[in-house]
């Protein structure tokens, strides 16, 4: 083969190839609060993950740990006590990248509750983080929806590329979008990590031009080593090129 056509060919093959992920600048889910849910263990494993993140071209994270009335029962309080040891154990490093903390909710009756109370943690543009069940959809989710929007937030929900109740009707995804329902793609989906079903469907929000954030959802360094991975991804590349992502607005 002429080396000319060879260097076309290559340069083909790594036209979708990205060095870092500087383009989406802000991580807005990960769970890097050690020891409240199900992400990092420690602090040790906490700053591992984050000096990672750091190298793959992240200026700011604002990470997310979950909130659920069976098995994570955070609180504001809990929430900010962990992040301000975070923050210290940071700047003992001398690990310079700024962090903040809001939460990810389980749509459910206790967060409707927390939802009429006001105790729900924002960032960004008055925007919450919330995630559904694998099993079932929420049956209150249009009221719940209503409610919140009507309260003043914006709602971005989380990996819905992962809900397998929706992959077999797509005209839900266009359902919630139509509400204004923002749509946080997990990065590693892109990859197969999840299953090929599920990267199928990222993959079909991307050309749909459906997803505004794009998160790590971050809860161990093995997290890291996808990320990596996903730098091939032909569709990592699209979804940053067409521009419409918002994570370097937060």
């Amino acid at each position: 083969m002429p080396m000319g056509l060879f260097t076309k060919l290559l340069q083909k093959q790594n036209s979708y190839v990205l060095s870092n992920l500087s383009a989406i600048e802000v991580d807005m889910h990960s769970h890097l609060i050690p020891g409240i849910d199900d992400g990092s263990k420690s602090i040790e494993e906490s700053i591992i993950i984050i000096e990672q993140l750091k190298d793959l071209g992240y200026k700011k994270i604002i990470t997310t740990p979950h909130i659920q009335e069976d098995f994570y029962k955070n609180t504001p309080e809990i929430i900010y006590n962990g992040l301000d040891i975070l923050r210290q154990a940071l700047k003992d490093k001398n690990i310079g990248i700024e962090i903040h903390a809001a939460a990810e909710y389980l749509l459910s009756p206790f967060f409707d509750q927390l939802v009429e109370s006001k105790q729900i943690l924002t960032f960004g543009d008055n925007y919450v983080l919330v995630e559904m069940s694998y099993f079932s959809p929420y049956a209150n989710l249009k009221q719940t929806f209503f409610n919140l929007q009507s309260a003043g937030y914006q709602i971005i929900l989380a990996h819905p590329e992962r809900y397998s109740y929706y992959h077999n009707d797509f005209s839900l995804y266009t359902d919630l979008k139509n509400r204004d329902i923002f749509f946080q793609l997990n990065i590693i989906s892109l990859t197969g990590a999840y299953s090929n079903i599920v990267k199928k469907i990222a993959e079909k929000l991307i050309d749909n031009n459906m997803i505004e954030f794009l998160g790590t959802d971050a809860h161990s360094t093995s997290h890291i080593d996808l990320l990596t991975k996903s730098l091939k991804e032909k569709y990592l590349k699209k979804i940053i090129d067409i521009g419409i992502i918002k994570n370097n607005q937060l």
